[in-house]
């Protein structure tokens, strides 16, 4: 195999690759976007396709949950296949009233407390950037197809479940949301010197305790899954 995670052959994963935490979505997102894209990976249920979209060759692939999970997906991706760009879409829970559900958060910043990486061990809590033209792009097309946007900063916590008070370190560092995965993400987009962004769905609201029914979340998936592909193959 090529990797102990991932059968596909070098030249079978794309350049520009839409990651999403759950397999069953990935395939989704697939029949959505390229139907008749090739399965290249299936190893721990986590199909991976490739096909060609607009004219240029797109992969989409799951990377499970958690920053320990996210990171093995995309160190390889980056490092032993060669991706560029990375677009990943996922659900986020609102720490913030005044962002509205359904609305997307365009993660500018993530800040984080994981011990992922040394440099987290070496600095302490910190921020992680996305890719500053990434996160332009993908506000001025999120604007153009009509999808509810804000950019921002969220939190990326090793913990689903805590006694954390996430409101609290919210307001105090201007957080918008909270998820899992974008720092390990962003951490080694910087490291190999490649570009990323995160697109999070707000699904549900820790303020108010209410979420999106899953229909909805699959309408917003199949919106901003056209829209990550417009961000991924923008010069």
């Amino acid at each position: 195999m090529a990797t102990p995670h991932n059968t596909a052959k070098k030249g079978d994963i794309a350049k520009y690759v839409i990651l999403t935490g759950d397999p069953v979505r990935a395939k989704k997102i697939k029949d959505i976007l390229m139907p008749d894209a090739k399965l290249v990976n299936n190893i721990r249920g986590m199909n991976t396709y490739t096909g060609i979209v607009n004219g240029k060759r797109l992969t989409i692939m799951p990377h499970g949950m958690g920053c320990p999970s996210m990171g093995i997906y995309v160190t390889e991706l980056f490092d032993y296949y060669g991706v560029e760009k990375i677009v990943r879409i996922g659900t986020i829970g609102t720490l913030n009233e005044k962002v509205p559900m359904k609305s997307v958060i365009i993660a500018e910043e993530s800040y984080t407390k994981t011990n992922y990486d040394d440099y987290f061990i070496k600095n302490g809590a910190s921020f992680v950037k996305a890719d500053a033209e990434m996160v332009k792009v993908a506000k001025r097309l999120c604007d153009e197809n009509g999808i509810q946007n804000v950019c921002g900063r969220i939190y990326c916590s090793d913990n689903f479940y805590t006694d954390e008070d996430r409101i609290a370190l919210g307001a105090k560092y201007n957080l918008l949301g909270v998820e899992m995965e974008s720092a390990a993400l962003y951490l080694n987009a910087h490291k190999f010197g490649k570009k990323a962004v995160a697109l999070c769905i707000v699904s549900d609201s820790l303020v108010s305790h209410k979420g999106m029914k899953a229909e909805e979340k699959e309408d917003m998936f199949e919106a901003l899954s056209k829209v990550a592909v417009q961000i991924l193959f923008e010069k």
